[in-house]
């Protein structure tokens, strides 16, 4: 019954959507656009750098509309497929501003509504090319992590509308943050989620960002549009009239996490410390520690290098946590079952422990630096790395 509830307002939805793109409307005088501004919100990873959208308000013509770029749809074909290759396609979508409103107050997530200074020609141009781009033929793009989200199409809609009439001033902007740095930010409470970005985005994470790339995030479109201006008429003024807070969120309490990926490595290079130390002394082979260590590492060298070559996720490209995360892993962690062990594997760990040496060592001076957490976890392959090299080595 509830699917097809679902399926009979996701009818009535897109009805309504037809009928209304199909319509001329003209916005009265007392019509409004406003920019909305939605708080983040730690229950989910997507949620966390908030939310952008735009709302039509004329109640003239009794028009509650929330203009929401933010929306993909499941049954699109290949859906998965094209999640993986970096090809989804989000699309427009609009809906009731009253619901849109009141599901963002439900999970406690502040709204903030600039009201833009606008005339009424400057409404209506706005308006046309929100219903042209509503139409199922327009609706639909090629989503990006950074350049083209929920939040950069809003500010691209009225830079298509008004063009050269609207400037946006960074000059505010102090900070020489990377797109890195800005997602660390944001992901603060998730330090699982940060950890997850920061191993499978690459060098374009760490471009210095300008103010216009700050943008990629909802609070910065907030910000930017307080310090962007448009010609109107013969003046130039504010492009913000003022802003309505319609619900301010309260504080969120996140519970506090004890295994942390520091935590978690640090435990496991602890681990290897004992078993290695016990090893030497002992001369016994932790075959099964070893096995599971290099074949989760390429395990991940392998997703890595797919998301760099096989995808057209451009942020994943050109990454250097695969010094650390060789794909070749697979192939190490395979043989090490074998009773007879190649020659040339010794040199091989020979191999891995210098590369993660250098990487912990020198790790900073690379242009992706490695993620503070993986310190311990990489030490803990160069460790291993060196017993396996000296175990193999003696036989």
């Amino acid at each position: 019954m509830r699917a097809l509830l679902v399926s009979i307002l996701m009818l009535i939805a897109s009805s309504f959507m037809a009928d209304l793109s199909a319509q001329n409307i003209q916005l009265s005088e007392k019509a409004e656009i406003n920019i909305l501004t939605c708080g983040p919100f730690q229950g989910e990873l997507y949620s966390a750098f908030g939310h952008s959208a735009i709302r039509v308000y004329d109640p003239v013509n009794g028009l509650d509309l929330l203009y929401n770029y933010g929306v993909f749809d499941f049954d699109q074909p290949n859906f998965y497929l094209n999640f993986a290759r970096g090809n989804l396609n989000y699309k427009l979508a609009v809906m009731d501003y009253t619901r849109f409103r009141d599901y963002y107050i439900y999970y406690n997530r502040y709204i903030h509504e600039q009201v833009l200074n606008l005339n009424i020609e400057q409404k209506q141009k706005l308006f046309d090319f929100l219903q042209w781009n509503m139409k199922p033929e327009n609706q639909y793009y090629l989503y990006d992590y950074f350049y083209d989200n929920c939040a950069t199409r809003v500010r691209d809609a009225l830079i298509t509308t008004f063009g050269d009439d609207i400037t946006f001033d960074g000059s505010y902007i102090e900070t020489d943050y990377t797109i890195r740095d800005l997602t660390d930010i944001y992901l603060a409470q998730q330090p699982w989620g940060d950890l997850g970005i920061d191993i499978c985005l690459g060098l374009p994470m760490d471009k210095t960002a300008t103010p216009f790339m700050y943008m990629f995030l909802p609070d910065y479109i907030e910000s930017g549009f307080n310090h962007a201006t448009i010609k109107n008429d013969s003046t130039t003024e504010p492009l913000v009239k003022f802003t309505k807070k319609t619900y301010e969120s309260r504080p969120e309490e996140v519970p506090s996490q004890i295994f942390t990926p520091l935590v978690v490595f640090s435990v496991l290079l602890v681990i290897g410390i004992l078993i290695t130390y016990l090893g030497i002394k002992k001369q016994r082979l932790f075959i099964g520690f070893d096995i599971a260590l290099f074949l989760v590492t390429g395990a991940i060298g392998l997703l890595l290098f797919l998301l760099w070559f096989a995808t057209d996720h451009q942020a994943s490209s050109h990454n250097f946590n695969l010094i650390w995360a060789l794909p070749t892993n697979l192939v190490a962690g395979f043989l090490l079952l074998r009773k007879e062990k190649p020659v040339w594997l010794k040199g091989y760990f020979l191999f891995t422990l210098t590369l993660s040496i250098l990487n912990v060592v020198f790790g900073s001076f690379l242009p992706q630096q490695l993620h503070y957490s993986l310190v311990p976890f990489v030490a803990l392959i160069s460790l291993r790395s060196y017993f396996l090299y000296r175990y193999l080595n003696k036989l």
